[in-house]
């Protein structure tokens, strides 16, 4: 059976579930170089002027090569209660926020040292919250490419149009003010689909 190796990410895209709900033998690989400015600690989600990035501040490195397993998130800001408020600015309008919102709000309120630790729950969290019965590992060690490794480490890009998938169109909440865009995070299908998320995404 191949191994399908993802990266963490905070809040994964639709793309992102897209390809985990594709794949049985799953492997986020912790221990490959961190990769700033990207799905690792970032996020998009649709606010009130559009398009919104979330990050989440890590502790400055000495070595640029850290292994993500060990990137620390920083504290000296109050970046959960700014997250937390974009979220339900963003969608408490949207017609399954108040169904889901319990668990997701009151996660900012959790302390994590480590990025992936925090990625991990949030990740178990949004599993739940769509109804995925999905088994995800850790790497001991960074995984080299090989034939029996499907590698999406590099697949995903929060960059414009840069995974070049195929979506179907879903309501949005502002879709009136600024049009359908597509690949946000995920919370933005749940909180518009609800229950109809993952019969969304295993169709596409």
């Amino acid at each position: 059976m191949n191994t399908s190796v993802f990266p963490t990410s905070y809040l994964p895209s639709v793309n992102y579930f897209l390809q985990l709900v594709k794949q049985d033998n799953i492997v986020i690989d912790i221990h490959e170089h961190y990769i700033k400015q990207s799905l690792r600690n970032r996020c998009k989600i649709y606010g009130a002027n559009g398009k919104l990035v979330l990050s989440v501040p890590i502790i400055k490195r000495e070595n640029p090569r850290t292994p993500v397993k060990d990137i620390r998130i920083a504290y000296n800001l109050p970046w959960q209660k700014i997250h937390r408020r974009a979220i339900e600015s963003a969608y408490n309008s949207s017609p399954f926020f108040l169904y889901y919102q319990d668990d997701l709000i009151s996660f900012y309120e959790k302390h994590f040292t480590f990025l992936y630790d925090f990625n991990a729950e949030l990740l178990q969290l949004l599993f739940d919250q769509i109804g995925a019965k999905m088994l995800v590992k850790f790497s001991d060690s960074y995984l080299e490419k090989s034939p029996d490794i499907k590698d999406f480490r590099n697949y995903f890009s929060l960059k414009e149009n840069a995974d070049n998938a195929v979506f179907k169109k879903y309501t949005q909440v502002f879709s009136i003010k600024f049009g359908f865009i597509p690949n946000l995070s995920v919370i933005d299908l749940i909180f518009n689909l609800g229950p109809e998320t993952l019969d969304f995404l295993t169709t596409l």
